[in-house]
């Protein structure tokens, strides 16, 4: 800007130029009617999109991540830590850049490079996920900052190619400002209630860079800049032919997880269902009976164990997965009536597709967030809770609170069973923190799993020793008003050849000791975990 003496200041192009100069976007090249370097509906089109374009790789890079880092607390702050970096960055420099040089020159190497960063992002993070592994979170932090910062830039550009005179910054500021958070929600509704809901995050992101390369292209070829951009579409079309080949694919990409169906070689039947890289549910659809993993025939041994016999039972799950208690309680306990929470539809639909259920299963699948449908469940109405949702390695934490539970011990009728698969390592923080929380809910309580130090099987599933503790991995959690039978529990255990023991009593409080109570108000399940074995 430059002041004249008799009247207001007027824009100026590139090294001082007078309205109308070469560079000023008055000489009719790309120009509004109002005689500024970029027409309203231009300006308006790109920064509504390069701001939702940030929103969805934000959400998208959350979901790629998931497989590798977890989806925890941690994951989404770092993802939501760089994206917001990234705006910051590229709105500073973007501003800078404009004030520098000619700010039309930017909007295409904006536009085409993070379209083709955009794009590369699927491949590039299966790839490093799965072969460098150590890698993944600063490729992850690189892969979020450069399109996030290059299309950051675009508003700041845009508004110095609208501005005219010093008189019209505050409205022209004001408006695309407000214009980027309108495009900001837009992208982030979009993204969250309909294309990841719709389409594969691999399709969403290639789409997306598609389309900002195809937006990049007028903008190079009137700054002469055509063969850059070509370059551009070429990486492009090269990150796009690679994703088929590269690591880390899913069968099907559901509203939540990366989605993998494995069959056992040693079993004609065995169906291995992966979400995210971890390994969910075995299914045996020619064998219901069949439980292949140790904490799902502890969780058999234990319901058996309780409700002796095969007579029928009402019961009720939060989380489906593969269905795989489901569909055993129908077969050994025919009439068995099973209803299931399953937020995931993707995985519902694999169930259905893939994974049948035997015949006269009487099995209902509502697609829902467990803790809603766990509210919606009747008071005294069922025999049997088990649950076995996870979000990662992590049961969402929602379902782990004390006014969670408060709601299990409301939908079972009186002297029901709830039971629940967990997983914690290191210090088992949160696994002790959630038996502690059902204690207070329950009258008795059962830890069930690996023996660890100082625990040693003895008659009546009683232990020996001291101090008495459970391995780490998968524990499973048995919780009633009524006297759980620690015999038969036991005897289940070792008849389902499991290598699991029973943690009751005194022991069991010794080894909860003093861990928190998780409450609706404060259950830091996410920092409490510990996701992985260290060593």
């Amino acid at each position: 800007m430059q002041q004249r003496p008799d009247g207001p200041a007027e824009h100026t192009g590139p090294g001082g130029d007078a309205p109308g100069a070469p560079g000023t976007g008055t000489d009719g090249r790309g120009t509004g009617t109002d005689g500024t370097g970029m027409s309203h509906r231009t300006a308006v089109a790109l920064v509504a999109g390069s701001s939702a374009a940030v929103l969805v790789v934000e959400i998208v890079a959350l979901r790629l991540l998931a497989p590798y880092l977890g989806l925890t607390l941690e994951t989404s702050t770092i993802v939501i830590g760089l994206a917001l970096a990234a705006i910051a960055l590229g709105s500073w420099a973007g501003g800078r850049a404009a004030d520098a040089g000619d700010p039309r020159r930017l909007l295409g190497p904006a536009l085409g490079i993070s379209g083709a960063a955009v794009a590369a992002t699927p491949s590039v993070l299966r790839v490093v996920a799965e072969g460098a592994p150590g890698l993944l979170l600063p490729v992850a932090a690189l892969m979020v900052l450069v399109p996030g910062a290059l299309l950051s830039a675009v508003t700041p550009i845009a508004t110095k190619l609208r501005l005219s005179t010093l008189e019209r910054t505050g409205t022209v500021v004001g408006q695309l400002s407000g214009i980027g958070t309108v495009g900001a929600i837009a992208g982030t509704v979009l993204t969250g209630f309909v294309l990841v809901s719709r389409i594969p995050v691999t399709a969403i992101l290639l789409g997306l860079g598609v389309l900002l390369v195809l937006a990049a292209l007028p903008f190079a070829w009137s700054a002469r800049r055509h063969p850059g951009a070509l370059a551009t579409v070429g990486v492009l079309a090269a990150g796009g032919l690679a994703v088929p080949w590269l690591p880390g694919g899913c069968d099907v990409e559901t509203a939540y997880h990366c989605a993998l169906l494995e069959e056992d070689p040693e079993r004609e039947g065995g169906r291995l269902l992966v979400l995210d890289g971890l390994r969910h549910s075995y299914v045996d659809v020619d064998d219901p009976e069949h439980l292949e993993f140790a904490y799902v025939r502890a969780a058999a041994a234990a319901i058996d164990a309780t409700y002796a016999g095969d007579d029928p039972l009402d019961a009720y799950f939060l989380g489906g997965g593969g269905l795989t208690l489901p569909r055993w309680l129908a077969e050994t306990r025919p009439g068995t009536s099973s209803t299931v929470s399953e937020i995931d539809p993707g995985v519902v639909q694999i169930d259905q597709e893939e994974l049948p259920l035997p015949d006269g299963a009487d099995v209902e699948v509502r697609v829902e967030d467990a803790r809603l449908g766990l509210g919606r469940m009747a008071t005294d109405s069922v025999d049997l809770v088990v649950g076995d949702a996870f979000g990662g390695v992590s049961v969402p934490w929602h379902l782990t609170t004390e006014e969670a539970l408060g709601e299990v011990s409301r939908a079972l009728r009186p002297g029901g069973t709830y039971v629940v698969n967990l997983i914690d390592h290191g210090d088992m923080a949160f696994v002790r923190a959630e038996v502690r929380t059902l204690q207070q809910v329950f009258q008795h309580v059962v830890a069930l799993g690996e023996p660890g130090t100082g625990v040693r099987p003895a008659a009546g599933g009683s232990q020996t020793g001291e101090p008495a503790r459970l391995g780490q991995g998968n524990v499973v959690v048995v919780a009633s008003d009524s006297p759980v039978d620690l015999d038969a529990v036991a005897a289940g255990l070792e008849q389902r050849d499991t290598g699991w023991v029973p943690l009751a009593g005194a022991a069991l409080d010794a080894w909860v000791g003093e861990a928190m109570v998780l409450t609706d108000d404060h259950a830091p399940v996410d920092q409490l975990l510990t996701p992985y074995a260290t060593g």
